[in-house]
């Protein structure tokens, strides 16, 4: 993550956390992460990872994107490439982009992501109510919901509840690279 980014996260968990009257203790609860993890993120320390982010905006009620962007909301909000957010690395070079995000809910946010061959990524379920839609662009995606599996090909989209564990995978020799609308309704 950028200064800039951990600057914002931090200066927007602090005042979220504040707006609910929410100790340290208590948002570590609700989110299930430690104190000390949520100090660090309020004090710019370290670098935490994309399920500790999305747990933390879970448990304050807000989409990712608010934790991470860094100005207020304009009628017209454009999000250049210089500031797309990668929050998650795979182990063979993929990577999961942050296109971009509305906010307050019913929120969306727009993602790229990018499996190599063997690479998963692994997601806790989001709030009640929230889906998700992949578009694959290249590749064949395997995707897990709960004990539901099925392979999304090229052209291809899917429809899914993210308010359940689930995963994208990425079986095959080749990459996947597929689009990905996440609504918190």
């Amino acid at each position: 993550m950028t200064d800039q980014v951990g600057d914002a996260v931090a200066r927007t968990v602090r005042s979220l956390r504040g707006a609910h009257g929410w100790s340290l203790d208590q948002l570590a609860a609700r989110a299930g992460v430690s104190k000390g993890v949520l100090v660090a993120l309020e004090q710019v320390r370290g670098n935490p990872n994309l399920g500790t982010l999305t747990r933390v905006a879970d448990a304050l009620g807000v989409p990712l994107t608010r934790l991470v962007q860094v100005e207020e909301e304009p009628p017209i909000q454009l999000f250049p490439a210089g500031r797309h957010v990668v929050l998650w690395h795979g182990p063979h070079g993929g990577s999961g982009t942050l296109l971009a995000g509305s906010d307050p809910r019913p929120s969306v946010e727009l993602w790229r992501w990018e499996l190599r061959p063997g690479e998963r990524r692994d997601s806790e379920a989001h709030t009640s109510g929230t889906r998700e839609i992949a578009a694959v662009e290249s590749g064949v995606l395997s995707l897990v919901v709960g004990e539901s599996r099925t392979e999304v090909a090229t052209g291809d989209a899917a429809v899914f509840q993210g308010d359940r564990p689930h995963s994208y995978a990425n079986e095959s020799d080749e990459d996947v690279r597929f689009v990905l609308a996440v609504m918190d309704l």
